[in-house]
């Protein structure tokens, strides 16, 4: 079963990591497209139209590879995780059918409304339908956030005479401060993301010579967006996230900081390498107090450390965790700098003469996701040795039929079919750009 159970957690692993390199493009993108659609209706400009329609059909894209991907992973719950989804499946299945009754066919109606139906529509009709898509974009994330909270931060439950979980209060359920706060934290980093993805197509447009008012559009909107968002990814959202990481699981804080021995003005881990076998975090470079302050508010504020805690209750990997916590927060730094110096050459009007600088927004891209991803693995590997915190062991919620070989198998068979799949989105995406933003389209 421990053997089964490994391969289990990779192939899910895998699967749910590729395919959200595509819902959080489309998530931020949603909102730059009605952006771009109220500029060009209130300032009567045609190249914001086009720019928009331009990002739609890369929405159009992304979203088709998001279903793609998607859909395997609710059959998982059945086939890797049958023990999880009998014991809460009648309260998780309750925002995940949400997502795909409510905001899936509104966000695809109103997409297809988008792309195909601007001259019935009119200029404000074509606005509103953007604001709904945006709308049923946002809204397919909160549920599938919702439904990750429960599992980091259960609420709303009970446990029946039948041994599993039931809804005492969808409202409860529903409104999880926890799922609030990871869903302001999520959306303002899909939001970061699509600005970096919008400034390095305006970019390598710049740099081409191509299309040269819709890159300036680009790089405006992108900069101006990726400042703002990036900004709401540390604080208030980044801040509350972890605070409620403190609050509900401080092994995991003490995890994802390497911290092993708690204590008042507790260090703050700039680098460093956990040594979980000695217990102690090697070659640190920290600064003192910070972690207290950052967390409490206080600089001699007390954090327990892993050796406060049972080594039964510690995360499974806390090599990967913690390093996927660095990366996270070390490319959000990055990005950061990137954004400010793009702002400030964006307000001195200079940003499109400036090349070096449009070669490093246009090379950047990649980044966001790797910070994105970081960002989830760690929140994943946190609630660890938990698939729901508290209640229900990982150990205790795989499928007891499917055989290691089975599972290996597949996991073969999606790694060769996504690789397929991500080709022919690389070659889609470099076609659309290299067609730009073209008017009679």
């Amino acid at each position: 079963m421990a053997e089964a159970l490994i391969w289990h957690r990779l192939q899910f692993a895998f699967s749910v990591t590729f395919h959200y390199l595509f819902p959080q493009l489309t998530m931020g993108l949603a909102l730059l497209i009605v952006i771009f659609k109220s500029l060009a209706l209130s300032l009567g400009n045609e190249r914001y139209n086009e720019t928009a329609r331009f990002w739609a059909r890369i929405f159009a894209l992304n979203f088709a590879m998001g279903v793609v991907t998607g859909i395997p992973l609710e059959f998982q719950f059945g086939t890797n995780w049958s023990r999880f989804s009998a014991y809460a499946g009648e309260v998780v299945g309750q925002t995940l059918a949400m997502e795909g009754v409510f905001a899936f066919f509104l966000e695809s109606t109103f997409l297809g409304l988008f792309l195909f139906g601007e001259k019935r529509l009119g200029p404000r009709g074509h606005l509103a339908v953007a604001a709904s898509l945006a709308v049923g974009s946002w809204l397919s994330g909160y549920f599938i956030i919702v439904t990750n909270a429960f599992m980091q931060h259960p609420m709303g439950h009970a446990v029946g005479e039948d041994g599993i979980l039931h809804i005492a209060s969808f409202r409860d359920y529903l409104l999880n401060p926890w799922g609030l706060w990871q869903f302001a934290h999520n959306m303002s980093a899909s939001v970061v993301t699509a600005a970096f993805v919008v400034s390095s197509v305006g970019a390598y447009w710049a740099l081409m010579g191509y299309h040269r008012e819709q890159a300036a559009i680009c790089l405006r909107a992108g900069v101006i967006a990726g400042m703002i968002a990036i900004l709401l990814v540390a604080f208030p959202t980044g801040d509350q996230q972890g605070k409620m990481v403190a609050e509900h699981q401080p092994v995991t804080l003490a995890a994802m900081e390497g911290l092993f021995e708690g204590g008042p003005y507790a260090e703050l881990a700039i680098i460093g390498q956990p040594d979980v076998a000695q217990r102690k975090l090697q070659n640190p470079i920290t600064v003192p107090g910070v972690l207290s302050f950052l967390i409490y508010g206080t600089f001699g504020s007390t954090v327990k450390g892993l050796n406060d805690f049972p080594e039964d209750q510690w995360p499974d990997n806390i090599e990967l965790l913690y390093y996927s916590y660095h990366i996270m927060v070390g490319l959000g730094t990055v990005l950061t700098l990137v954004m400010g110096v793009a702002s400030l050459l964006l307000w001195r009007g200079t940003l499109l003469q400036t090349r070096p600088m449009l070669w490093v927004l246009m090379l950047s891209f990649p980044f966001p996701y790797i910070a994105t991803t970081a960002g989830w693995w760690t929140a994943e590997l946190g609630r660890q040795p938990w698939i729901i915190h508290g209640l229900m062991r990982t150990a205790d919620a795989g499928s007891l039929q499917v055989n290691p070989g089975d599972v290996v198998f597949t996991l073969l068979g999606f790694v060769g079919l996504y690789l397929l799949l991500g080709m022919v989105f690389v070659l889609q995406f470099v076609k659309l750009v290299n067609n730009g933003p073209v008017a009679h389209e």
